[in-house]
């Protein structure tokens, strides 16, 4: 076995691409490995963290006809970008997801999506037998039972896959406070996504501004 370890094992956001599969009704409708509101809030936070350092992010669904759109909590965070819909189940299989991704030139690949046992799984283990690097963020993705999911995500991890949550994978692409240009982008997220770390930023900054009251006397 290779372990992930050392530096250079970390995410980067320079060479990270962030690919969201089949965040649409259908899956949503039998979601049962989280509580469905999570895993929009997660998947919706992870499009907005990419989206803050610059990582380039391919939004694909499956037959949307019948399936339904991509949750507009994503699709808001890329106006006008194109959705790449497929009749493949496997997203790893369509010519055109995998032409986009290549064009990047990234090679640490991002992966989330529904359901975990099938459109994550596949295109992941396909993946990494082709050499890519490639993590799996496993809140914002989800299965149709506790169990499917973690079934899926232990097979992933045997086949060579990393895995982490989304709050995860903001503190590796941003590794150092002292990067400016993303920190406040980053918090912004935080504040909308992060749930208590959010709050308690905002009572951070209510108590620094909050006078210091003299003692009588």
């Amino acid at each position: 076995m290779t372990f992930r370890n050392g530096l250079a094992s970390l995410l980067r956001p320079e060479d990270s691409v962030l690919v969201l599969i089949d965040h649409q009704p259908y899956q949503l409708a039998n979601l049962n490995s989280h509580e469905p509101q999570m895993v929009i809030n997660n998947t919706a936070a992870l499009a907005k963290t990419a989206k803050a350092f610059g990582v380039p992010t391919i939004l694909t669904s499956v037959i949307a006809e019948r399936g339904g759109l991509l949750f507009p909590q994503i699709t808001d965070v890329f106006p006008g970008q194109e959705v790449i819909d497929r009749t493949l189940i496997n997203t790893w299989q369509d010519p055109k997801v995998v032409d986009v991704v290549k064009a990047t030139g990234r090679k640490q690949l991002i992966i989330a999506g529904l359901w975990t046992e099938v459109c994550v799984a596949i295109p992941v283990i396909q993946a990494l037998g082709e050499g890519w690097d490639v993590t799996v963020v496993t809140d914002a993705s989800g299965g149709v039972s506790v169990e499917a999911h973690e079934v899926a995500i232990k097979r992933m991890i045997a086949a060579g896959a990393n895995v982490m949550t989304w709050m995860a994978v903001a503190g590796e692409w941003q590794r150092d406070w002292a990067r400016l240009d993303t920190a406040a982008k980053l918090t912004e997220v935080l504040v909308q996504h992060g749930g208590g770390s959010g709050i308690a930023y905002l009572w951070e900054q209510q108590l620094l501004k909050t006078p210091v009251s003299k003692a009588a006397g």
